[in-house]
């Protein structure tokens, strides 16, 4: 099960180097521990030392350049990222596509580099109204195709984690319902599946403690955000696939 957690900006890097701490603690004395793939994104200055307290927790980043080097100003390269230490590398999320103007061709070439460099992409796909089940389902599947068109077109290999995250329910009081996620990530799976490429889906949008438990069957895990800031709701979460496992 892969839980993911991405602090955005929310956190000082004092904060952040503490929550990795206290998280990687947790990870470590879990009975969970070796059932479950954790990573969390904090901002670019704080991946190195929350490397340093990461454990058993991988380090990921929320964006990174579409170029490996180069004059590029003010970028960072899936290149460096992956000379640090990092696992995973953030790609599209719908505050990228909205506040920075990130187009699909963007997300595809950003998606190609995390693959190039070694990263496992988390492509975050969704749909911007809640349109019903089939409308979801198209939309992300072609979301999907677009991120991955860079990467097949150049035979570049490698695990991707799609992380569904309707816009509509990105900073909600409240997920996606049980069975719309069910039926959103079940069908994509279909619509995606790739012989020569691991892909995981996992649902973001609001998700927090109680929500894994009824949609296990169709999702690989969850992309947490602000309902991860407290530690002890990861514990939770962790709670939940034990229970899940037994």
């Amino acid at each position: 099960m892969i839980i993911g957690a991405s602090l955005k900006t929310y956190f000082t890097h004092a904060r952040t180097l503490t929550w990795v701490s206290e998280v990687a603690a947790i990870l470590e004395e879990h009975a969970a521990r070796d059932r479950v793939t954790a990573f969390v994104a904090p901002q670019f200055p704080s991946i190195p030392g929350a490397l340093e307290r990461a454990g058993r927790l991988a380090i990921g980043a929320q964006d990174l350049a579409a170029h490996d080097a180069g004059a590029y100003t003010g970028e960072v390269s899936g290149a460096v990222l992956a000379e640090l230490g990092c696992r995973y590398a953030e790609v599209g999320h719908a505050e990228r596509r909205r506040l920075f103007g990130e187009t699909e061709s963007v997300v595809s070439a950003k998606t190609h580099a995390a693959l190039r460099n070694g990263l496992v992409p988390v492509v975050c796909v969704g749909e911007e109204d809640e349109a019903g089940i089939d409308a979801a389902i198209s939309t992300c599947a072609q979301q999907v195709r677009s991120a991955l068109a860079d990467a097949d077109g150049a035979g570049a290999t490698g695990a991707v984690v799609i992380a569904y995250e309707p816009l509509w329910a990105i900073g909600a009081p409240a997920p996606a319902t049980s069975d719309h996620i069910r039926s959103v990530c079940s069908g994509l799976r279909s619509r995606i599946a790739a012989a020569d490429r691991e892909i995981s889906i996992i649902y973001g949008g609001s998700a927090g403690p109680g929500l894994l438990s009824t949609i296990s069957d169709d999702v690989d895990g969850l992309f947490l955000g602000r309902f991860a800031h407290d530690p002890r709701a990861v514990r939770d979460i962790l709670d939940e696939v034990d229970a899940l496992s037994g």
